[in-house]
């Protein structure tokens, strides 16, 4: 159900849970991590995230997140792996994005959305905590009051409003996801692991 490829440089990680869209369980949440931590060892210079189908993640399993999951530190433990790369981190969003599963989006350097996708993050209804560290994250790049809307108010995001409020970076046909994530890697994979990694540092 997670699929990870690592070529020239690149690992691409995909969920691929179609049939449940793309809804995560503790496995798939540990070997999304997993990726993520052995990434540098393994001379990754751009780590991708995708999904297969019209929905990126529909967040945590609701089986597993009445057991638990929802709780469940691996959630920090994924985010905080992605947050902490030294590479460039890229979301091609190939779809919509809930619950969840914004801990690792919202982690990553560039996230790309496409037409139509919607973000949300319906903590509040479901009655628990988003994960400690997706606040914080959600606010530093859409502000505060707008991560209000999400968390407290439970709106729905339509991909242009997501674009605006700089939730996402871009807007891209699905069909061009791979060949603008090609385009958004080339300098990177043309650098140094030290020097991309200085400038990423730089940033913040």
């Amino acid at each position: 159900m997670i699929h990870v490829e690592t070529a020239q440089h690149i690992r691409t990680v995909t969920i691929d849970r179609p049939e449940k869209a793309n809804s995560l369980t503790r496995d798939m949440l540990a070997t999304i991590a997993e990726a993520a931590e052995t990434a540098p060892a393994a001379g990754v210079k751009v780590f991708v995230l995708t999904g297969r189908g019209k929905v990126f993640s529909a967040g945590a399993d609701l089986d597993e997140a009445r057991a638990g999951l929802a709780t469940d530190p691996v959630w920090e433990r994924l985010s905080g792996a992605i947050a902490a790369l030294p590479c460039l981190t890229i979301a091609a969003l190939n779809g919509t994005l809930a619950g969840g599963a914004m801990g690792m989006v919202l982690a990553c350097d560039l996230r790309l959305g496409v037409p139509g996708a919607k973000f949300f993050y319906p903590v509040m209804k479901l009655g628990f905590l988003p994960q400690p560290s997706d606040p914080g994250r959600m606010a530093r790049l859409i502000g505060p009051a707008r991560a209000k809307m999400i968390l407290m108010g439970g709106q729905k995001i339509e991909a242009e409003e997501a674009r605006a409020w700089g939730l996402i970076d871009r807007i891209v046909p699905p069909e061009a996801l791979a060949e603008t994530v090609t385009a958004l890697c080339a300098d990177t994979l043309g650098a140094t692991p030290a020097h991309a990694g200085a400038i990423k540092a730089m940033i913040g």
